[in-house]
């Protein structure tokens, strides 16, 4: 009997093998659909602290001459720093798409921003069309998302954040595909990507946060930018005794990985979850239902004594800011998030500011907000999902509205359209203050983005200046 091949060679194999031909219909259109998203949310995340603050180091540093553009910016700079900042970008504002864990498991992975700010500045520099881009974008996420899924719990649990970790072995596998390099050179990129990986959840609530989006997408082209020169690293990284599955967790779950490449995509399997708010995912379905209940009842913020809202042990560990001060921390405050619902009947890129989190008005309305949680052997009795959440709202003439969440707006049970998506590309820009003209434009490239012979026609679009 064969001896069977090890896990890094058949994630090697898949990302040098996989085409543009081999990704069904369906799958291209959500991939799509998750770009112009990401793009978007680029634009609004290059206006942040995080964008501005990076885009100031490069300078410092020099880096200003290359053929990738940073989104947002008149910059054009080599791959490897345009890829740190876009990453950065569209992580920025907590806007960008989540691969949410299955049941009996924890947190979620965002996909899209390290593996399409890598592919993407690749793809520019070397003049490659929309095809590849398509095939190396689809090829990293399924990449990473398939590894989040094999990485044991206690990955997560001991503090690591999967978007840096796991989104750098996806990023590795994207521009290998995009390179078009061999299996061995692949399996080599892997190996130096595997000890770029890094990102704790000590930093959630900060800035660091979208750094770890954009260090994954830098280190993925590193990784191919040595292996190319010959580079030595280990050909099995992911599945070593001293590897990144053992090093970062304390092992995996080869069978939730070998074999599941592309059968199915994670697109179309449990789906990647597109925001409608610009807040941590795990908070969505309590908004969105928050928000729908707000609008059939009318409800006013006066009216309101308390809301009491319930979810899993794990989600309140993450949602960790319950009496936030900054912008950041607000991003993971689900009261924030229902106290600013209630204010303003939406909770968006306005809101994330330090001066609204602060005011009298949405301080008061987080401590109506009592967040509690139940346990993880009532959710398995139960049969709960990992986001689902219960909702009561004690009105102050003695009614009480109540309602259960098990997915928010975005989900693959309530997905965004193409129009939703687009809208929201759109608000971003505005929010931007991007020119309409470029906007509108670049909405028409994104979705149809496999008849580009050459990406640039693109990236000008989203550039200042050009």
């Amino acid at each position: 009997m064969p001896e069977q091949r090890s896990l890094t060679a058949y994630v090697a194999e898949f990302a040098v093998n996989t085409r543009y031909e081999d990704i069904p219909d369906e799958v291209m259109r959500l991939g799509k659909k998750s770009i112009l998203d990401a793009l978007g949310v680029a634009l609004s995340g290059s206006i942040s602290a995080p964008g501005r603050i990076v885009r100031d180091y490069l300078r410092g540093l020099g880096c200003t001459e290359g053929k990738a553009s940073v989104i947002g910016s008149p910059l054009q700079l080599q791959p490897r720093f345009a890829a740190l900042a876009n990453g950065i970008a569209m992580h920025a504002d907590d806007f960008d798409d989540t691969l949410q864990a299955e049941t009996g498991r924890y947190q979620g992975v965002h996909p899209t921003s390290p593996v399409l700010a890598a592919v993407l500045a690749v793809a520019e520099s070397t003049q490659l069309s929309g095809k590849q881009l398509l095939s190396a974008y689809h090829v990293g996420v399924e990449v990473c998302c398939r590894v989040f899924d094999a990485t044991h719990v206690n990955h997560t649990l001991n503090g690591f954040h999967v978007t840096g970790t796991c989104g750098t072995i996806g990023t590795a596998a994207g521009v290998a595909n995009l390179a078009r390099v061999n299996e061995q050179t692949a399996r080599t990129m892997l190996g130096i990507a595997g000890s770029m990986s890094s990102g704790l959840q000590a930093n959630v609530g900060t800035m660091v946060k979208s750094f770890h989006a954009g260090h994954a997408a830098e280190c993925g082209i590193v990784a191919y930018d040595l292996a190319a020169r010959g580079f030595s690293a280990s050909r099995i990284v992911l599945e070593s005794p001293r590897g990144f599955f053992r090093a970062q967790g304390g092992g995996h779950e080869d069978n939730r990985m070998r074999g599941k490449l592309g059968k199915p995509w994670s697109f179309v399997d449990r789906g990647i979850w597109l925001k409608a708010f610009p807040t941590g995912s795990l908070g969505h379905p309590a908004m969105t239902k928050l928000l729908e209940l707000i609008l059939e009842h009318d409800i006013k913020p006066h009216q309101v004594s308390r809301i009491r809202v319930t979810t899993s042990e794990s989600n309140h560990h993450t949602l960790q800011h319950h009496r936030p001060r900054t912008e950041l921390e607000a991003k993971f405050s689900l009261e924030f998030f229902l106290a600013a619902l209630l204010l303003e009947r939406r909770c968006g890129l306005p809101q994330f500011t330090d001066e609204y989190v602060n005011r009298r008005e949405v301080q008061e309305m987080i401590d109506r907000v009592d967040y509690t949680t139940y346990s993880d052997a009532e959710a398995k009795a139960n049969g709960y999902n990992i986001v689902t959440t219960f909702l009561d709202i004690d009105l102050k003439e003695g009614r009480t509205i109540s309602a259960r969440a098990d997915h928010g707006k975005g989900h693959i049970a309530n997905p965004m359209s193409e129009d939703e998506v687009a809208a929201k590309f759109s608000d971003c820009a505005e929010y931007a203050r991007w020119p309409k003209i470029k906007a509108e434009r670049a909405i028409e490239l994104i979705l149809r983005l496999e008849a580009l012979d050459d990406v640039s026609e693109l990236t000008a679009l989203l550039r200042a200046g050009s």
